[in-house]
């Protein structure tokens, strides 16, 4: 690619990884306000919310609702994030798995997207725009780590 692309992709990249954590968490805290709050189409799309405490529907919305604004507004990213995709991948095994292989065939693709994005979240973290930074201040993370730094000459 040529340079002043290479230098635009790499100005922009913490910013559209900040949108990209705003969206899915945004649409993953949609759909726990949904089962625990009857709104946006109620429980599972057919109004209504879940029992309180009902296992396994209710814990998991509420760590949507909880994993979903915590994601969004970049406070606690990586183990909001971690948490999510866990939850995700239990969704998908427990829920989906059973009725055929592929996602595409057993409705879960939502469980497997929002999964793998989460996944990508915990280990990027959660670019600019993050609460994170105006409560703990911007981290600095080292440019190369210790294996790809030059031995020094003695």
């Amino acid at each position: 690619m040529s340079a002043p692309l290479d230098s635009f992709l790499q100005r922009a990249t913490p910013h559209v990884l900040a949108l990209f954590r705003v969206v899915i968490g945004l649409l993953f805290a949609c759909h726990g306000a949904s089962s625990l709050f009857g709104v946006l189409g109620g429980a599972m799309g057919q109004g209504g919310t879940l029992p309180t405490g009902s296992w396994p529907g209710w814990y998991a919305a509420v760590i949507q609702l909880a994993g979903g604004l915590l994601v969004m507004l970049g406070l606690g990213t990586r183990p909001a994030a971690l948490l999510s995709s866990g939850s995700m991948a239990y969704a998908y095994f427990s829920t989906h798995q059973g009725t055929a292989l592929w996602p595409i065939q057993n409705g879960g693709e939502a469980s497997v997207l929002f999964c793998w994005a989460f996944l990508l979240l915990f280990f990027t973290g959660p670019g600019s725009w993050a609460l994170d930074r105006v409560f703990f201040g911007a981290r600095t993370e080292p440019t190369a780590s210790a294996a790809q730094q030059e031995p020094s000459a003695a």
